[in-house]
């Protein structure tokens, strides 16, 4: 049974009268628990719980230092690629939107790595728009291989593949796929993908599972908040992260949560979220799934992200630039969305410090829990 069935059999109409229906007493008890239900991480969504959210936030920083403690993991994206086959109608990288087009040398992607290496990093995530005439398996076994002899992990944020390709790359050392299924709605999917391959629906769906099911130790999902109706795409965001993290519960489950704001493309939300509704999403995921990790990237502006500090977050992207070749200046490329916190990699681990809080660069977790990986790799 894959992820497919179980949406198929989903009955989103009742989660939404469960969501609507919250009463206040409803949130007081499921407040009381000290492990919830699905339903009760529904009513943590509803506008009842809206008025409990300090109560709320509370339950969710106690959770998080009791899974966590004061830690804070750190990474950052590099960009391969900016070209792109796919017509999303919010991405800056659409197809059909004019703009400087590149896809890095291997040369200059490994100058990149060395930029954030020097800086600090150990933790990367490799991003790219799809197009796989640039951007082939052998251009990424490279960059991989090569990057793998120094970086503590190496995540990609690129097209879904295959089985196969995914094993090759785990293989050549990449241990982490993310991927954001964008909106859940079909209906919507459809709409905002209107060509190229990223309109096949299923196929990106069950990505986490063709990535988990090769080996790949750090799974990263999302919805792009502000596409489709809130209560909707939490409540099966939610169904998504509780199904994996019980299939793969050897697998390091975590939930970004991507804002869109006026894009490059020019493309503005459609259901805008509040920040209410963000903070209400993230700690009711907290609560309801307290051991996955919570993502949070320079999307949202600095005091926002100062706040959720000690709120829920377990990781954070720091200095941050979201076009190819973007950290060494080498190229003026476009830029796939624009940043709100600008703040350097010191500056963001100097407020961490200040908190109270450990910015983390090596995963010792990792270490230990999957210590026979390289094992199963063959030198590329």
């Amino acid at each position: 049974m894959s992820f497919i069935n179980v949406i198929n059999d989903f009955d989103l109409k009742e989660a939404l009268r469960i969501i609507k229906n919250a009463s206040d007493s409803d949130v007081y008890a499921v407040l009381l628990k000290d492990k919830i239900s699905f339903n009760d991480y529904l009513v943590l969504l509803s506008d009842a719980a809206s008025f409990f959210l300090e109560d709320i936030a509370k339950k969710a920083r106690l959770l998080t230092l009791n899974f966590f403690g004061k830690a804070i993991l750190m990474y950052a994206p590099l960009y391969l690629s900016n070209e792109c086959d796919n017509c999303c109608l919010y991405c800056g990288f659409n197809h059909n939107v004019v703009g400087s087009r590149i896809s890095l040398s291997v040369k200059d992607v490994i100058k990149e790595s060395d930029f954030l290496y020097n800086k600090g990093f150990r933790h990367i995530l490799l991003v790219s728009g799809e197009k796989r005439s640039k951007i082939s398996m052998d251009y990424l076994k490279k960059i991989i291989s090569s990057l793998h002899e120094k970086f503590e992990s190496i995540s990609l944020e690129i097209f879904p593949l295959s089985s196969d390709e995914y094993k090759e790359l785990y293989l050549s050392g990449a241990d982490g796929v993310t991927v954001y299924q964008e909106v859940y709605s079909r209906k919507l999917y459809k709409k905002v993908h209107p060509s190229g391959p990223k309109s096949d629906y299923e196929f990106r769906l069950l990505t986490p599972e063709r990535a988990a099911d090769t080996g790949f130790y750090r799974i990263n999902i999302g919805v792009l908040l502000g596409l489709g109706n809130f209560f909707e795409e939490s409540a099966l965001l939610g169904l998504h992260a509780f199904y994996l993290k019980k299939k793969y519960w050897r697998t390091q489950l975590s939930v970004s949560f991507p804002r869109i704001k006026v894009s490059t493309a020019g493309f503005k939300p459609l259901n805008p979220i509040s920040d209410r509704q963000f903070l209400q999403l993230l700690f009711a995921l907290r609560i309801y799934l307290s051991s996955i990790g919570l993502v949070l990237s320079t999307r949202e502006d600095e005091n926002f992200r100062n706040n959720l500090i000690s709120l829920g977050i377990t990781q954070m992207s720091a200095e941050s630039k979201t076009n190819p070749g973007g950290y060494l200046n080498q190229k003026k490329s476009k830029k796939q969305f624009n940043i709100s916190d600008t703040r350097s990699l010191d500056e963001v681990c100097s407020v961490l410090r200040e908190k109270g809080y450990d910015p983390v660069f090596k995963d010792w977790d990792k270490q230990i829990s999957v210590s026979t990986l390289d094992k199963e790799r063959s030198p590329i």
